[in-house]
C-alpha cells in the first residue's frame, strides 16, 4: 500500500467502527480490520480518533487573483487544510477577472494552480450584465470547464459583477434551468435594504446593531418568496446561499414539501452569532451580508440543519484588510467592507457544538460537512465519500481535545474573527487529501505543499434526495409521550 490509516474510527450510520484503511493511488482500496503482514510507505496512526470523509466548505471567496491583499489562494487553502477541510468551492465573483466566461475562468485558475494545498471547484458566474447584453450563452464553456453551478446576486457584489433586477433574474432561471445545473442566490430585497439604510443613516445611526436593522428579515423572506416562485415556474434548481433567518428556514421547508427543486446553505456564525451582542462588541468585524441575527433564528437553524431543512454548511469565507476596508480611520459600520473568514472553524463549530453536543447525529454530521455538497454540486463520490474508488481524502477529529478560537492563530492572512474567545470541544487534528497528509495539529502544522492541490470538475449532475424529518408527540396516561418520526422522502435524480 502507498498508505495505511491504523486504528480509525469511521461511521457506520450513527455507530463509529474501529477498522484500517488501505490506500493506493490516492484512493481508497480497502478496509481490513488487521494490518498485519500488509506493507505500506506511508502509515499513520489515528489513535482511534474519528475519521469521516474529507470535509467540503461549498462556499468561499479566496480573493485571488485580484484582491490578494485580503487572501491568497495560498493562505486561504492552508487555512482551509488547518480547519480539517479538503475541497473548497470557490465564488466566481471576488476575483479580478470575475468569471463570467470561458477567458474569465482561465484567467482566474492559471495564477492560483501552483499555490493551493487542497483540493477546489469553481462556481460559475452569471449577472444581470449578461442579461441585457445578450451574453447567457457564455454559460456554458463555463460548463464545458466544470463549475458546479451559477452564482446570482440579488444586491450589489463587486463592481465587476452586477446585480440582477428581478426580471433579469428569471430569465436567468429560464436559461440555467435545462442544463441541470443549480443556481445559488444571494437572497435579499435590493429595495428593502437600500430604503431601510437611508433611513437609518438620516437617523444618524452607527451602532452595529444597525446594520443588521437595516437588511431586515423581511428583505431575505421576500427574496426566498420570489426565488422560489421562479423555481415553481421554470423547474430551475435554486440553492439559498447562506440563509440566516428563521423566516427563509421555513419558507424552504415548506417549497420542499410541495416538492420545488429548492435547497438551501446555512453558515457557522448564524448558527452561533446573534446580531444585537456580536456587533455592539465587535462593529464592523462582525459585518457580514445578511447580517447576524438573533438568538431564535441560531436555535431554528440548528433544528433545520438536523431535519433536512438546511441541506448542508458553507462559510462565505470573505476576509478583508483590517487597516484600509475593516477598520479604516474613516470607516463606520456603513462603509467599511462586509465580510469575515470561516474556512478554518467551519468544523471545528460543527463537532464541538453540533456532533459533541448533541444537535447533529454523526450520520447528519458526516451529510451536512461533506455528503451533501459533494452529491449536489456533482462531485460524488470522488468527493464526500468514503468507499473503495473515492479519493481518499480524510478529517481526523480529536473528539475531546479543548480548545479556545484565537483570531491571531490562523493560517489565513485575515486576523479578525467574531467566533473569537469561544471554548470549544472537539477538533480536527488532521486532514489527509488524496492519501497526502497536508495537516498535522502537533507535528508542525501545515507539512503539504503548495500546488498539491487539484482542479475538480463536476463529475456529473445529481440531485440531494428530499428528506425531511421530524418528530411529533402523542400524550398517553399522564405526563408520558410517545416520539415518533415521519420522513417525507424522494427518491433520487442522479444522471
Amino acid at each position: 500500500m502507498d498508505l495505511i490509516l491504523k486504528n480509525a474510527n469511521i461511521p457506520q450510520g450513527d455507530r463509529q467502527v474501529l477498522t484500517n484503511i488501505l490506500v493506493n493511488d490516492g484512493k481508497i482500496t480497502g478496509f481490513v480490520s488487521n494490518i498485519t503482514g500488509l506493507v505500506a510507505d506511508k502509515v499513520i496512526d489515528c489513535k482511534g480518533y474519528l475519521v469521516v470523509p474529507g470535509c467540503i466548505d461549498p462556499h468561499t471567496h479566496f480573493m485571488d487573483p485580484g484582491f490578494t491583499h485580503r487572501e491568497t489562494f495560498a493562505t486561504g487553502s492552508r487555512s482551509a487544510a488547518a480547519g480539517g477541510v479538503t475541497t473548497i468551492i470557490d465564488m466566481p465573483c471576488c476575483s479580478k477577472p470575475s468569471v463570467r466566461d470561458k477567458e474569465s475562468f482561465h484567467k482566474k485558475i492559471g495564477p492560483i494552480r501552483d499555490q493551493a494545498y487542497i483540493d477546489y471547484c469553481f462556481w460559475g458566474g452569471v449577472t444581470g450584465e449578461d442579461v441585457r447584453e445578450g451574453w447567457l450563452d457564455n454559460i456554458y464553456p463555463q460548463i464545458e470547464e466544470g463549475v458546479v453551478a451559477f452564482k446570482v446576486y440579488m444586491t450589489p457584489s463587486v463592481p465587476t459583477y452586477p446585480k440582477v433586477s428581478d426580471g433579469e433574474m428569471l430569465e436567468i432561471f429560464r436559461k440555467v434551468a435545462p442544463t441541470g445545473l443549480a443556481i445559488g442566490v444571494h437572497a435579499e430585497n435590493y429595495d428593502i435594504c437600500t430604503f431601510d439604510t437611508e433611513k437609518l443613516k438620516k437617523a444618524g445611526r452607527l451602532d452595529g446593531p444597525a446594520w443588521a436593522e437595516a437588511r431586515s428579515s423581511l428583505a431575505e423572506k421576500v427574496a426566498i418568496q420570489l426565488i422560489i416562485s421562479y423555481a415553481e415556474a421554470t423547474d430551475a434548481r435554486v440553492h439559498v446561499v447562506h440563509m440566516s433567518t428563521k423566516e427563509g428556514v421555513e419558507l424552504v421547508r415548506e417549497a420542499k414539501k410541495r416538492g420545488v427543486k429548492v435547497t438551501s446553505e446555512t453558515c457557522p456564525h448564524y448558527l452561533m452569532l446573534n446580531a444585537q451582542d456580536a456587533m455592539s462588541e465587535r462593529g464592523t468585524f462582525a459585518k457580514i451580508a445578511p447580517p447576524l441575527r438573533g438568538k431564535e433564528d441560531n436555535e431554528e437553524h440548528w433544528q433545520a440543519l438536523a431535519d433536512g431543512t438546511i441541506d448542508f454548511v458553507g462559510t462565505d469565507h470573505a476576509p478583508y484588510e483590517i487597516a484600509t476596508e475593516k477598520a479604516a480611520a474613516d470607516s463606520d459600520i456603513w462603509n467599511s467592507f462586509p465580510g469575515i473568514p470561516g474556512v478554518e472553524t467551519m468544523v471545528q463549530i460543527l463537532v464541538s457544538e453540533g456532533l459533541n453536543k448533541g444537535r447533529l447525529s454523526l450520520s447528519r454530521f458526516v451529510e451536512v460537512t461533506s455528503r451533501n455538497a459533494a452529491v449536489h454540486y456533482g462531485i460524488y463520490p470522488k468527493k464526500g465519500a468514503m468507499e473503495i474508488g473515492s479519493d481518499a481524502d480524510f478529517t481526523i477529529i480529536d473528539l475531546n481535545r479543548e480548545y479556545t478560537i484565537d483570531e491571531q492563530k490562523t493560517e489565513s492572512m485575515c486576523k479578525y474573527n467574531p467566533l473569537h474567545g469561544l471554548q470549544l470541544k472537539g477538533k480536527p487534528v488532521q486532514t489527509v487529501i488524496r492519501g497526502e497528509l497536508i495537516y498535522d495539529e502537533d507535528n508542525g502544522g501545515i507539512v503539504g505543499k503548495a500546488g498539491y492541490g487539484e482542479y475538480v470538475k463536476r463529475q456529473s449532475i445529481q440531485r440531494l434526495d428530499r428528506v425531511l424529518k421530524y418528530e411529533t408527540y402523542e400524550a398517553k396516561g399522564n405526563d408520558a409521550a410517545d416520539q415518533k418520526e415521519a420522513v417525507l422522502s424522494q427518491s433520487s435524480d442522479r444522471k
